[in-house]
């Protein structure tokens, strides 16, 4: 069953609550608790649950633990993913160092760039030359790549990504890319959103202002 993006948005919502309460000793959670953490009601979330065949009993709650392993087996982080990163600069490297992925169950397996001064092929991430992404690709498996290179270069190295077989592109490119049906791409424009943030703490300002 393929469900919307804002049902995944919830169920990772739902999962990260439960890893704190978890973490607090909790043992059982209701709907409403999960209904809180995400900003909906209690019916929503048992729709949700509904719609995956993930189960619980709705009176005397869910055991936190199984609820997480059935949400990541949903959500496909019950194994381990494999992506690449695509430009080494300030975005990429920050991306490259980052150790939360590991907990998520996503290992960083390399990162490619065109400047030869970046290229570290014994780093904890390997940065390699961008002509051996499609190799890398093919005898890793990998299908998720982060991209992280100027607007200018995003569509042509997004259309080489898909031609190696990438199924999933997070573009940090802030372009709408144009690629077949058969590749997701999920867009995080840094500008856009702090464009956003700005805009409504000048308003909130303004209406605050006698």
């Amino acid at each position: 069953m393929v469900a919307n993006r804002a049902c995944i948005v919830r169920l990772s919502t739902y999962k990260n609550a439960l890893l704190r309460l978890q973490s607090l000793g909790f043992k059982k959670v209701f709907s409403d608790n999960l209904a809180d953490a995400a900003g909906v009601t209690a019916a929503q979330v048992r729709k949700d649950f509904s719609m995956f065949g993930i189960t619980g009993n709705r009176r005397a709650g869910y055991r936190v633990e199984g609820l997480i392993e059935q949400i990541r087996e949903v959500l496909g982080k019950n194994k381990i993913h494999k992506v690449i990163v695509v430009g080494a600069g300030r975005i990429g490297e920050a991306l490259i160092r980052y150790r939360g992925f590991e907990a998520g169950g996503i290992q960083v397996a390399a990162a490619f760039d065109i400047d030869p001064a970046k290229f570290d092929a014994d780093g904890a991430v390997p940065v390699l030359p961008l002509e051996q992404l499609t190799d890398f690709v093919a005898e890793q498996g990998v299908e998720l790549a982060i991209l992280a290179v100027p607007d200018i270069a995003a569509q042509q190295v997004a259309q080489i990504l898909a031609s190696a077989g990438i199924r999933g592109i997070l573009n940090f490119a802030p372009i709408q890319l144009r690629l077949g049906p058969d590749v997701v791409v999920g867009n995080i424009n840094l500008e856009l959103e702090l464009e956003n943030l700005i805009y409504f703490i000048s308003a909130g300002r303004k209406a605050r202002t006698p």
